[in-house]
């Protein structure tokens, strides 16, 4: 059925017919006009009934819709300035080590032979290389760090180009590094290189769900992070003889970023969505804040992240 322009009080009167409740109609059209109907719908699941999934439990509010949306921008921001410091980290890591090891002209450090150049490998490090050079000439005027290294010095290093790279390009050098150089990157973190191969990926989803204000409270992304140590110490309860959270779920993505971040970093992260969720949990009258945590992939006891040590890991 083809979907018409309807009105700000047609939108209104379409979330009452589905049962929610409207309490004040002019902070309704407000909210309505300035985020977008279609998006605030998007976060009308955790509030359906469950046998009627076109009706709201009786007595939500669209506050408490609202206050839904407001917090998954809350985590989002959270979230996406932790995955930046991450990407910075990642970055300068990366950079460092091939420069040491290749040079730091990019005449020496693009050269294929420094890649996996294996038959399958070599269209798609020939692709990356391309993509490397093409952003060196378009930063080489528009970018004050990349056109004082050509003003000045008529290169670009690599640890100045990091910055103008996507996160998806630098994820996708990784890929290609040959594996002694990816085990020389993975070693700094003391993490394996299929979890790091997989962690890249995730981080990289996060991103743009981030950047793109999406849901991201209930995601659920296409990999899943083998099982660890901090889902045995936290006791994640099992179902199938696999752990029900932390796996494809947000709560995985912190696992990701308490193996990713320095120590201090994770306990403010964890600070930040602890007050986030403290502050839903006081505007939730029709559900209760467990269900929110439920669809977050969080177990009760999430905060003790933050206090597994690195050595406990070995």
């Amino acid at each position: 059925m083809e979907k018409t322009f309807k009105s700000l009080e047609e939108q209104i009167e379409i979330m009452k017919n589905k049962g929610l409740v409207i309490n004040d109609e002019s902070f309704c059209k407000e909210v309505l006009l300035r985020e977008n109907y279609f998006f605030l719908n998007g976060y009308r699941r955790a509030f359906m009934k469950n046998r009627d999934k076109s009706r709201f439990i009786n007595g939500t509010t669209f506050e408490e819709l609202y206050s839904l949306f407001l917090f998954d921008r809350k985590i989002r921001n959270i979230l996406f300035k932790n995955i930046l410091i991450v990407e910075n980290n990642i970055k300068s890591i990366i950079s460092y080590q091939l420069s040491k090891k290749y040079g730091y002209r990019e005449k020496e450090y693009l050269k294929p032979t420094n890649f996996n150049y294996s038959f399958d490998n070599k269209r798609q490090v020939n692709d990356l290389i391309s993509k490397m050079k093409r952003q060196i000439k378009n930063n080489a005027v528009t970018h004050s760090a990349t056109r004082h290294y050509v003003t000045n010095y008529g290169y670009i290093p690599l640890w100045v180009l990091v910055k103008v790279l996507s996160f998806g390009i630098v994820v996708e050098l990784f890929s290609v590094l040959k594996k002694e150089d990816q085990y020389d990157i993975v070693d700094i973190y003391g993490i394996e290189l299929k979890d790091f191969v997989t962690y890249l990926s995730i981080v990289s989803n996060y991103r743009n769900l981030c950047a793109h204000e999406d849901i991201v409270y209930d995601n659920r992304t296409q990999k899943i992070i083998d099982d660890s140590i901090y889902h045995r110490k936290l006791h994640i309860p099992m179902m199938d003889n696999e752990y029900i959270y932390g796996k494809n779920d947000l709560f995985a993505l912190l696992i990701i970023l308490k193996c990713l971040l320095k120590d201090e970093e994770v306990k403010s992260l964890v600070l930040e969505l602890d007050n986030v969720i403290k502050e839903l949990s006081n505007n939730l009258k029709s559900i209760s804040i467990d269900k929110v945590l439920d669809k977050m992939g969080f177990p009760e006891n999430w905060k003790d992240i933050q206090d597994i040590t690195k050595k406990e890991l070995f």
